[in-house]
């Protein structure tokens, strides 16, 4: 079995010093730019692993990062966040970090944990999750310093050109446009959408990619309301069918509204109008229904490269390869 790389190897091979390594993986502010991009290329050639419990000692640091763990509500679109935080947990171990998991039911209840959290020393960052208008949590963790991510963006802050903070999301735009093309082409111009009341910065945004994608193929189509209920969804497509029988598809802002459509067009006598759902969960794909997969592996992949880097640890906030304070992953189709 051959030997792992040691902070030597990686000193040797990038022509500098072991404290210059070591200055790379844990203070790389002092580092001229150049060294430092040096020393991480060959730590990624050689897969070089800092040893975490030396570096926990050497830096006073808990090599930590904290995340809500949302209450269990049942529903069918929460194996989502289930996704995401089993990948952050796998990533972050390769990258020599831990992480720390907390319970919360609502925002100051998230605060005060982790200002119990961060005094007691036991996190070094945190990752925040459901973003929405005015939220608390961001305003808290800026004003303290403390390094954070969000998965989910500013909203109602200018959050690409000018982020507030650092963050992750899921383009839910692209995501319904592709899907709303996808119905355009194969099933007829009347596609209707089946979302949220609106003022939700996730729903709306998952409505303008229908809303465009429409626009842009000169089509028009109805826009229908739920909560995110199964029994809901299915009311109102039910009652939109009723009222307009030439509707050539439904593309919706969840699989729990995806499937309530579904029900209401098999009730209906439609079984097989095409719906598209948003999650991609085990639930659509029972159902054969057609939906958006989020790859919440890429947004913890996201999440870390901007509290990280390439390596070292969570001292600082930092931004992406191409300097930019955020990363947008874009979801895929799953067509069935």
């Amino acid at each position: 079995m051959a030997k792992p790389p040691t902070v030597e190897d990686v000193a040797t091979a990038a022509g500098v010093s072991r404290q210059t390594v070591s200055n790379v993986i844990n203070t790389p502010e002092v580092v001229r730019p150049e060294t430092r991009d040096r020393v991480r290329r060959v730590i990624d050639e050689l897969g070089y692993r800092p040893h975490a419990a030396a570096r926990r000692l050497r830096t006073r640091r808990s090599s930590t990062i904290g995340i809500h763990l949302d209450p269990y509500a049942g529903g069918i679109s929460g194996v989502v966040l289930d996704r995401f935080v089993h990948a952050l947990t796998e990533q972050a171990s390769e990258r020599g970090m831990r992480i720390q998991l907390y319970a919360a039911r609502t925002p100051d209840d998230e605060i005060a944990r982790m200002q119990e959290l961060v005094t007691g020393g036991e996190i070094d960052a945190v990752v925040i999750t459901g973003t929405f208008h005015g939220d608390p949590r961001t305003r808290w963790l800026l004003q303290r310093g403390i390094p954070f991510v969000s998965f989910g963006r500013p909203w109602g802050a200018d959050d690409v050109a000018d982020p507030a903070h650092l963050w992750v999301d899921v383009d839910g735009a692209a995501g319904t446009a592709a899907a709303t093309r996808h119905l355009l082409e194969t099933a007829g111009p009347r596609i209707a959408f089946l979302g949220w009341p609106r003022g939700s910065g996730t729903g709306d945004d998952r409505e303008r990619g229908w809303s465009e994608a429409m626009t842009a193929a000169g089509a028009s189509g109805v826009r229908l309301t739920s909560e995110d209920s199964v029994a809901q969804a299915r009311a109102a497509a039910a009652s939109a069918l009723t009222s307009d029988g030439d509707l050539d598809g439904i593309v919706c802002v969840s699989d729990s509204l995806a499937i309530g459509a579904h029900l209401a067009a098999v009730a209906a006598g439609r079984p097989d109008l095409p719906v598209t759902g948003f999650d991609n969960t085990n639930a659509a794909e029972a159902l054969d229904i057609s939906s958006v997969e989020q790859l919440p592996e890429q947004v913890a992949a996201g999440a870390l490269e901007l509290l990280m880097g390439a390596t070292g640890s969570v001292v600082a906030p930092r931004r992406t390869a191409a300097g930019e304070a955020h990363v947008l992953v874009e979801p895929r189709l799953i067509v069935r």
